[in-house]
């Protein structure tokens, strides 16, 4: 008999020191959802990273036979589809994780596949697997974190408003960079970008190479400047940031990792904030650093970091610096615009309900993701089959989802796979909204790992499948 291709998974989370602690974290209570031999919620201890997929450090498994999702898509590749197993190695080209985060994580960059493969040869001890790691954010509550350069403009102005970030920096260095950027801050020419991110690498550089007393005693000025000074802190702040916000930002990060270099480091990055629904793409080697706030990330399938900063574990500052893009953009460029998925069918009770199915589709083929939200009892969403995998997961409400003549009940922290060309139905048996999340991958038409194109199709900025 033929395996109807929708299976539940049984999903592995991660205890880091970054994660809410116990009930607080959602990534515990999705994984408690499920029965698993000796899993119980630690009200003591911290949950960072619910995931879900086919990597070997933490992988998946089927609820029923408790075989790796791994085993079975390499056991069947038309669960995945022909074409996406032999381009994958035969693994699920995503990553699909949900985080909980109650303190800053550390300050890093994910190589691209050239450097991971490289990486991974020299140490595999820190760097575990050969492949690259671009990634989607997406918030389920509240976020803030560093994504990206600040404009240079701003950076240059902490740079002579904050006496210790350019003790740190050094002044030589400093005037440097506003002598190298000066005139062309903004400049979009090939010659002037050039020369500004050659800027830009040093002095950030200069910053993260800088170690010994002076650092200490600066990082202790810097903290009680923001605790004296408030609105008026950092010359009354940026654009981008009042005085106050970046004082409070400051202290509240020296409680966590007093003294970390990590404390200068974000007069240099973009302090994002995002709302639920909103959400931000990072290209392998743009530096990054999450703060707060319980995510829906999706990213290559790949465990790779460079971590600089924040973190009591591995630290690679000099890969981190001579591997950074060094991108620099305002915040509004760091953010998304999620379109209207035009692959699913909404029934009456779902349109009239104002429910909706908004894809946040990034530039790389690995991986999409589909936030479906139905808001009245009986709404439903009828997923198109596609050529490649699906999982789905609910984080709202309740209901159920379906594959031809198999149907399961669907609740926060249930976890399904939905092979390809498979149609997937999911309603709603809730009054409150049911969210669910649909990661996929369907090649064709979007950028691959090696960076190249087929025929990519642009909707409000953002690509889209090959099916347009």
């Amino acid at each position: 008999m033929v395996q109807v291709p929708l299976i539940r998974l049984q999903c592995g989370v991660n205890s880091y020191d970054w994660g809410k602690v116990g009930k607080e974290s959602a990534a515990a209570k999705y994984a408690s959802a499920t029965p698993s031999d000796g899993f119980a919620i630690d009200e003591e201890k911290p949950y960072a990273e619910l995931w879900m997929g086919t990597h070997p450090s933490l992988p998946s498994r089927d609820v029923v036979t408790q075989r790796t999702l791994l085993d079975l898509v390499q056991d069947n590749q038309a669960l995945m589809s022909t074409e996406v197993s032999q381009r994958y190695g035969q693994k699920l080209p995503f990553l699909f994780k949900v985080l909980s985060i109650r303190k800053a994580l550390s300050i890093q960059a994910h190589p691209d596949k050239t450097l991971a493969e490289q990486l991974h040869a020299k140490d595999p001890t820190n760097y575990k697997d050969d492949n690259h790691k671009p990634e989607m954010t997406i918030a389920i509550t509240p976020f803030d974190g560093f994504c990206g350069f600040r404009p240079l403009a701003e950076i240059a102005h902490f740079l002579s408003t904050v006496p210790s970030l350019r003790q740190v920096v050094g002044d030589s260095a400093a005037t440097a960079f506003t002598t190298a950027i000066h005139g062309r801050e903004t400049s979009t020419t090939k010659s002037d970008t050039a020369s500004n991110k050659k800027a830009l690498r040093e002095v950030f550089t200069a910053l993260m190479t800088a170690e010994g007393e002076g650092t200490t005693k600066a990082s202790e000025d810097l903290v009680a400047a923001a605790h004296r000074e408030g609105e008026e802190f950092a010359g009354a702040g940026g654009p981008s940031n009042g005085g106050r916000e970046l004082a409070e930002l400051v202290i509240r990060l020296n409680g966590q990792f007093p003294g970390d270099i990590g404390l200068f480091v974000l007069f240099f990055l973009n302090y994002i904030k995002m709302e639920p629904g909103e959400a931000m793409f990072l290209k392998a080697d743009d530096i990054h650093a999450y703060l707060s706030g319980d995510i829906i990330e999706c990213m290559a399938a790949s465990d790779n970091v460079v971590r600089a900063g924040f973190t009591p574990k591995f630290k690679d500052v000099s890969t981190l610096t001579s591997m950074l893009t060094y991108n620099y953009a305002p915040i509004s460029e760091q953010k998304m615009t999620p379109v209207d998925y035009p692959y699913v069918t909404l029934s009456a009770a779902a349109y009239s309900s104002n429910s909706s199915a908004t894809l946040y589709d990034p530039p790389i083929e690995e991986f999409s993701v589909v936030q479906t939200d139905l808001k009245k009892v009986g709404a439903k969403a009828t997923f198109e089959p596609i050529a490649g995998p699906s999982i789905f997961i609910c984080t709202q409400g309740s209901g159920k989802i379906s594959v031809g003549p198999k149907v399961e009940d669907f609740k926060p922290g249930y976890v399904f796979f939905v092979g390809a060309t498979a149609e997937a139905v999911i309603e709603s048996f809730d009054e409150q909204p049911f969210v669910t999340y649909k990661a996929f991958c369907e090649l064709g038409g979007k950028e691959s790992a090696a960076g190249e194109t087929n025929g990519t199709h642009e909707v409000n900025g953002n690509s889209t499948n090959g099916r347009l």
